[in-house]
Order: structure tokens, then sequence, then C-alpha cells
């Protein structure tokens, strides 16, 4: 039985509920990036769902058989069940990948890894319900080797609803390598076009957003030993 849920991952009702439109741009690059997989007979993972949008926006872009969304926050989740209508979608509230079963082809997650304290636990976690040779895309720009990073951690620990740990590139790395994945990466989104929207909190100015896209927004492939 799941212990460690919440209501909501952030304090502020609009910082969650604005996810699904900011974050849609992203997730079709994240798409994009695995290649011309057929999802067509694929069981489909999202560790850290929020209210569900990208296996909806998946589902809309690449058939799959089934897939699982799993989120800490109940309220989010009770928000993506309502949302799916009849995609082949089970959201559940639970911090236990153990309560959701295995045999899972590919699994995702979007800027969720590094809110993570025990990253050697979620790789283990992980590599039980993948399929060998599966891949975990795991995709995040908060990570202490980012120059902005420093200045946004206290930001989230202001708003988040869950602790805000602070991981290299090199801890998540080594975590999953320990599991027995094979561990590659690339800078998602280098060649992306990037949304421009001036100064904000986190972004002192465009280039800094830029930069910040282009070179500290990675997209980590774990690929699940035999």
């Amino acid at each position: 039985m799941s212990e460690n849920l919440i209501d909501t991952w952030s304090k502020r009702d609009a910082e969650e509920d604005s996810m699904t439109t900011e974050h849609a741009w992203i997730w079709r690059e994240m798409i994009a990036a695995v290649g011309e997989t057929d999802f067509t007979n694929a069981k489909v993972l999202d560790f850290g769902c929020n209210q569900g949008g990208f296996l909806r926006l998946l589902y809309d872009l690449r058939r799959y058989a089934a897939a699982v969304g799993v989120d800490i926050a109940q309220n989010a989740i009770a928000r993506a069940e309502a949302q799916k209508g009849d995609r082949p979608i089970t959201y559940r509230a639970t911090d236990r990948l153990s309560d959701i079963g295995d045999g899972f082809d590919i699994a995702f997650s979007h800027e969720v890894i590094y809110l993570i304290e025990d990253l050697e636990r979620h790789a283990g976690d992980i590599r039980k319900v993948v399929k060998p040779g599966g891949d975990y895309y795991a995709v995040t720009c908060c990570h202490s080797d980012s120059p902005l990073w420093h200045s946004w951690r206290p930001k989230i620990q202001e708003f988040s609803n869950v602790p805000v740990p602070n991981h290299s590139v090199s801890d998540i790395a080594e975590a999953f390598r320990h599991a027995g994945f094979q561990v590659s990466v690339q800078r998602f989104l280098a060649s992306a076009f990037v949304p421009l929207g001036g100064a904000s909190d986190y972004f002192p100015t465009d280039v800094d957003r830029i930069e910040t896209y282009s070179r500290w927004k990675l997209m980590f492939q774990f690929t699940s030993g035999a």
C-alpha cells in the first residue's frame, strides 16, 4: 500500500494546472526523439504523470496497446482519469511501481527524476517493470550541472510539496548503471525551435532560455539489460 501520497505536487494551483499547456511542445519533441518506433503493441509507462497529458498526447500521435501513468499526487491523478476519454490508459496514485505490474516496453518521465531522493531505488524499481531491452527515457534540465540550477532550486523548494534534491548528471547516470542499465544521453532540444517568452522568474533573458534548452535540457536513455 502506498504511504507517501500527497494531494498536489505544487502548493500553487496555477503552477499545477498550467503544466499540460506549457509542456505540450516539449512532449512532442520527446515523442519525436524516440524515432519511428512502432507503438502498436507497446505497453507504456509514464512515471510522474501529473494530470496525464503526456500519455493522452502520445496516444493521439502514436497509438499504443496500453499505458499506465503513475504519480503520488492524488488530485492530479483524479484529473487525469477524468480527461482520458476512451484511451487505453490506467492512472494510479502510488509511490510503488510494484503496484502496477511489469512487462512495460517503454517508459517516460519529464522533469520528474530530479525530484527523486533515492535514485538507486528508482533505477531498481524501473528495472523490475521494464522488459529486458526496453527503454526508459527521462528528460530534465533540473540538475546541478546546469548554470541556472542554483537559482531555480530555492524557487522550486518554495512551492514544492516534496523535497528538492541536488543531483548531478553523473549522479543520475551512475544510479542507473549500478542497476544494470546501459546509459546514454543527448542534448534534448539542441535543434528544436524554442518559444521565447522574454524574461521570467526562471530565465533572466531569452538567451538564458535558449542556452538552457539547447545545452542543459537532457534526455537520458536507460536501456534495460537482459
